[in-house]
């Protein structure tokens, strides 16, 4: 792979914001009859009145479909719209040469991915009147202000990596354990 190139393997054939159809439609029908939580967030679950020091309301983050801030963090969360945010950090790409940098991407989801960036303004598309026609994108501003968090976030994984691995690997033996799969072994 060549150095700076971005490739992410899978593919997602048949999901919708990274669950499956018939997933998304059960999930959809069993919180219908759900009450809606604002679609405003507010700083915490009763309003911010009884705790000043609660950062958030965790009911912002609410999994049922009508839910705005879910549908955005779903949206800009997901792999594929990781890899074009990304891919398009201070520079312009046309939609051949994104699809050639993110391996597995197809066609289609290329398209849907870049219509919803776009339909979100985070990514601006210019079409230049040629033969044969010419598209472009790029970062919006605001755009790259979540670039700028998403290097954080991805900051953070390297920065943890390890941590992450010894705590992977001291869960996977202790389930081995409890199952009986595996000796215990001393650290």
């Amino acid at each position: 792979m060549e150095e700076g190139t971005m490739k992410s393997p899978g593919h997602l054939a048949g999901t919708m914001g990274g669950r499956p159809a018939a997933a998304a439609t059960a999930a959809a029908a069993a919180t219908a009859a759900v009450p809606a939580v604002p679609a405003v967030p507010t700083d915490c679950a009763d309003g911010g009145a009884a705790d000043a020091d609660c950062d958030y309301d965790a009911r912002q983050w609410d999994v049922r479909e009508g839910c705005e801030v879910r549908q955005i963090l779903d949206r800009v969360a997901d792999k594929w719209s990781l890899l074009v945010i990304a891919l398009l950090d201070r520079r312009v790409l046309r939609f051949t040469e994104l699809r050639r940098e993110i391996d597995g991407i197809s066609q289609r989801m290329l398209t849907v991915t870049l219509r919803q960036l776009e339909r979100d303004g985070l990514v601006s598309r210019t079409v230049h009147p040629v033969v044969p026609p010419r598209v472009d994108y790029a970062l919006t501003p605001l755009g790259a202000t979540l670039h700028d968090t998403i290097q954080a976030l991805v900051t953070w994984t390297e920065e943890h990596q390890s941590e992450i691995a010894v705590a992977r690997a001291a869960y996977d033996e202790r389930v081995a354990r409890e199952r009986g799969d595996a000796p215990h072994t001393p650290h």
